[in-house]
This record gives C-alpha cells, structure tokens and sequence, in this order.
C-alpha cells in the first residue's frame, strides 16, 4: 500500500456536493388526503429541508440539496399521480402572454406557460421588431400614435 494507493482510495470516495435547490413541481391534488400523500411522498427524502403544498395551484415545493429529476419520480412513484415541472412563469417575464403557445386556461391566475422555453412554440410568442413598430402605432401608450382612431 503506497503512496499513489493511498491518493487513489481519497479521490475515489469524493462525492459531488449537491447545490441547495428550490423544486417546483405540478401535480394535481383534489382533497387533504390527496395533498398529505403528495407531503409525506418527497418528506422522508435524503437531503429535503422544506416542503411546501398549495393546493389551489396544485403546486409541490421542495427545498433542500435534491436533483428536481428524482423529486418528480419520486413523487410519481410514490403517489401515482402524473407529476411534471412547474410549467408556468409570470405575465410579466413572456412578451406575448396571449400567443397560441403560451396562454394556457389552465394555469393560476397572474401565469401562463413558459413558451420561450419550448422550441416549438418560442417563435409565436416573441415579436419581431417589425411587428411591434406597427402594433405601437396605434397604441394609448403612444403619444405620437395615429390619432384616427
């Protein structure tokens, strides 16, 4: 057992450090049973520090050094529920919030789907600039707008 056995044996037992993550995870949840089965599937979990549930949004979050992958199996395993990521993100933060792709009846109030991220849908929801020059036209906001109107 030499030297070169011995620096072997420390680089082979480094594990990577997970980053502290928040998880934030769709599942659908009907009752309080629904939602205490959604709880205690992600509680018991190496590494979870917090977990928080919002019905309402039918929203899972879970905080703590975790990878979001196996939250999301996890809690699909666990409670036979289709779980996916957070799909959604503010009004603000899409430029087009009523483009096809991003408008979702479905989502809380104050978000739609975030269709920037989607390759498929991103070129309807954004705007060229040649789009915008006409619809600022003839917009309020616009002080040099056309005054026909």
């Amino acid at each position: 057992m030499g030297f070169l056995d011995l620096c072997y044996r420390e680089h082979r037992h480094r594990r990577k450090l997970k980053q502290f993550q928040r998880v934030e995870i769709k599942v659908k949840m009907d009752c309080e049973g629904c939602e205490r089965r959604v709880r205690k599937s992600v509680e018991g979990m190496k590494g979870v520090t917090k977990v928080t549930v919002d019905p309402k949004q039918s929203k899972l979050t879970v905080e703590g050094f975790v990878q979001p992958n196996k939250v999301v199996r996890r809690v699909m395993h666990r409670t036979g529920k289709k779980a996916e990521l957070w799909p959604y993100v503010p009004y603000e933060v899409v430029p087009h919030p009523y483009a096809p792709g991003a408008y979702d009846k479905k989502a809380p109030p104050g978000y739609v789907r975030n269709a920037l991220a989607d390759p498929l849908v991103a070129p309807l929801a954004r705007a060229s600039s040649f789009e915008v020059k006409y619809t600022s036209a003839f917009s309020d906001d616009n002080p040099n707008a056309c005054t026909i109107m």
